[in-house]
């Protein structure tokens, strides 16, 4: 499904599919730091006119034209300069140094692409550490099929009250629906992924239904063949230790490995227990690479197992936290349940 033939009005970003253009959207909102209402009235309502030129559409539009061809220009094409180089959530970027920012503590910041680095643990320690901790190499290799349920609570008091259950069947398979049973009106919200194809519902919203076609499906896959900790080198390519770095109070070892069609997964395993803490992905968008970020942790046992039984799952357009309350290993799961979402929607306008 290309964003031509859904959206009216598409200038400067025509000829990419709807997941990689609402993407690049939420790169927009996030650099700008603004939503949707910034560049187009009544967003969120019934009364949004989405194709309805404003000023700041047609500045944007500008912006995405002087991007490229600055990394045309300069970089051989290459995704140098960004949104995020300049504005940082600003609407208007600063243009003078602070100097609370020259003589203060430098930031946390790493680059999207890390090197090996020098007296680091290697690759095979690293996840053999993380296999151990969480019961064991062959313990974890049996493991073919979870089914995960519980509640998600929402970020702020936003999102929350709703049933979550995702479910997983090796190699590459993966569903999460989040229903509102006390909100019928919330409908359910759907991302699923059957090996070859994904897709994502989501009531409410400007697309309520799409399949996934470009850097959300290498993702989606990625996020299925992860779910099974002993395919890390199946899924990535290229790994490598990067620096030590820390999370909050803990020191944490990063692996990162390149996925399918440049996209990008960085693991964060916590160094005093060599459990998984964090992952983040990068996949592409014509503007950026676009971030989505997991953070595990209360892992418990389970079946010789350790599951974290707390996500918190982060990206350009939102942020759940799923808190499960029971989690099944090795259980049948109907294939329907990765494939399209069965659920009624809305025709977008």
């Amino acid at each position: 499904m290309m964003v031509e033939d859904v959206f009216k009005n598409v200038q400067a970003l025509k000829g990419i599919g709807v997941d990689d253009f609402l993407l690049t959207m939420g790169i927009m909102s996030a650099a700008v730091g603004s939503d949707c209402v910034g560049c187009h009235p009544s967003a969120g309502t019934d009364h949004v006119d989405w194709a309805l030129d404003t000023p700041r559409k047609r500045t944007a539009r500008r912006m995405v034209q002087m991007v490229t061809a600055i990394n045309r220009d300069t970089f051989s094409g290459r995704q140098v300069v960004t949104c995020w180089t300049c504005h940082r959530g600003r609407d208007r970027p600063v243009t003078t140094m602070t100097l609370d920012v020259v003589y203060g503590p430098p930031t946390d910041e790493s680059d999207d692409v890390l090197t090996q680095a020098q007296g680091v643990p290697s690759v095979d320690q690293v996840l053999n550490k993380y296999l151990q901790a969480i019961g064991g190499a062959q313990n974890v290799a049996r493991v073919t099929s979870f089914v995960a349920t519980g509640k998600s609570v929402g970020y702020r008091g936003f999102g929350g009250g709703g049933v979550v259950d995702v479910s997983a069947q090796a190699p590459d398979k993966r569903a999460t629906h989040i229903s509102f049973p006390e909100y019928a009106d919330r409908g359910v919200s759907v991302r699923t992924y059957d090996g070859r194809t994904g897709w994502i519902a989501t009531p409410l919203a400007v697309v309520p239904k799409y399949e996934l076609a470009g850097s959300e499906r290498d993702g989606a896959r990625l996020d299925a063949m992860l779910s099974f900790p002993t395919q890390i080198k199946q899924a990535l390519t290229n790994l490598r230790v990067g620096p030590p770095s820390t999370i909050g109070d803990k020191d944490v070892t990063v692996l990162q490995g390149n996925g399918p069609n440049g996209t990008l997964a960085t693991l964060y395993f916590d160094d005093a227990s060599g459990l998984l803490a964090r992952m983040v992905r990068h996949g592409r968008s014509p503007i950026g690479r676009v971030p989505t970020q997991v953070d595990y942790s209360d892992y418990r046992d389970v079946g010789g197992i350790k599951f974290p039984f707390r996500w918190t799952f982060a990206w350009l357009d939102g942020r759940d936290n799923f808190e499960f309350s029971d989690v099944k290993l090795n259980v049948p799961i109907d294939a329907a349940k990765f494939g399209e979402p069965n659920v009624a929607v809305a025709a977008p306008k």
